[in-house]
């Protein structure tokens, strides 16, 4: 799972980065510091791992990962090339969902590309530019297909009309993923690769005084009022906090949290939501080698996240032994659990839960 994390400049996207992957990505206090994207991979806390390896005497933890990408602040014009524009909108390309860092702080010591903190002006800015660049792919891929599409071939048809739905849609500068598509239709536009297709997560950026209560402020108010609309999540954090306590132990983060009334973590609630935006779950194997979260989308049957463990396990699959993990824990072992019976044999059409323990019985 990539996501690129993106944000006009100097809204505290770099310093995000750092606090979530620890990374060190340069960050300072003028426009365009981040050219090239930083890339960190950020192990995906989970406290069932934590509980499971007693249980197996197991050798090390070994959690699932997402990639975050720190892309180039974008300005006014990025669609036609102002700024970082073009390259800028390559990487986003490359990601799987967008995670929109939006300032919602007011400091006159950091600079603001714009006339001061206006957290929609913000966000309209980047979904305009996005919107155009999409409005130019269209076009051009309109104009690719549209002697096939009127020579009566069906395939370039059904392309064709879509194409010209998304134009309409993108013309009145609103973002496809506000746009009711069907089923077959959503599958086709994902074949476009659009930037505004993009699953999106707002993340507002607020200051270390407004952590106890964001949700009641004007400007946080205006991000949510746009991602309701959109479908979308938004969730508030101080990044430079976050950055603080990426420098803690944990049990000094802990204490830092309490004081400051922090319940999570900004690095939780983000991987929170981006599951819940993409529609993964984890389930979980464990053995004396090692204890193991496997990331999967909601609805995979048992024989599809065997096969994430090995290829093997996909094509000689016999069964599944599974577990919830809450079952386990309290239960104390895997024989006590199966005294009571508490350990399901699950076939091939099973659809794997969020935090069951699977093993997996196979042919080889």
């Amino acid at each position: 799972m990539k996501l690129g994390i993106v944000g006009l400049p100097n809204v505290g996207k770099s310093t995000l980065f750092n606090a979530i992957t620890k990374a060190g990505a340069e960050c300072a206090n003028y426009p365009f510091c981040t050219i090239e994207p930083n890339v960190g991979v950020v192990a995906v806390p989970d406290e069932r791992l934590e509980k499971l390896a007693p249980l197996y005497n197991s050798k090390r933890i070994v959690p699932t990962a997402i990639e975050f990408v720190d892309i180039a602040g974008l300005v006014k014009g990025a669609s036609k090339g102002e700024g970082l524009g073009n390259k800028f909108l390559s990487h986003i390309r490359k990601v799987d969902a967008i995670v929109h860092v939006v300032r919602a702080l007011e400091d006159d010591n950091i600079t603001h590309v714009e006339s001061g903190v206006d957290t929609k002006r913000d966000i309209d800015i980047i979904n305009l530019e996005l919107s155009l660049a999409d409005l130019e792919s269209v076009q051009k891929k309109m104009d690719r297909i549209k002697n096939h599409a009127k020579s009566g071939d069906k395939k370039y048809q059904a392309e064709y009309e879509l194409l010209e739905k998304i134009y309409a849609h993108l013309s009145s500068e609103k973002p496809l993923r506000t746009l009711p598509l069907s089923d077959e239709e959503k599958a086709l536009a994902k074949s476009f690769f659009l930037l505004t297709g993009k699953p999106i997560i707002y993340v507002a950026n607020i200051s270390e005084k407004e952590v106890a209560d964001p949700y009641s402020l004007p400007n946080i108010k205006k991000v949510a009022e746009i991602a309701k609309a959109e479908g979308a999540e938004v969730i508030s954090l101080c990044a430079k906090i976050e950055e603080e306590l990426a420098q803690l132990s944990d049990e000094d983060r802990k204490m830092f949290m309490q004081d400051l009334g922090i319940k999570e973590s900004g690095l939780d609630l983000l991987v929170k939501a981006c599951y819940r935006l993409l529609g993964l779950i984890s389930f979980l194997t464990a053995n004396e080698n090692e204890v193991r979260a496997w990331t999967v989308v909601k609805g995979t049957k048992a024989p599809q996240a065997a096969g994430k463990v090995h290829s093997d396990f996909e094509r000689g699959f016999i069964r599944a032994e599974v577990i919830e993990a809450e079952a386990l824990f309290e239960c104390g072992s895997m024989a006590a659990a199966r005294e009571k019976g508490k350990v399901r044999s699950e076939g091939k059409d099973y659809i794997v839960q969020d935090g069951d323990v699977i093993l997996f019985r196979f042919n080889a």
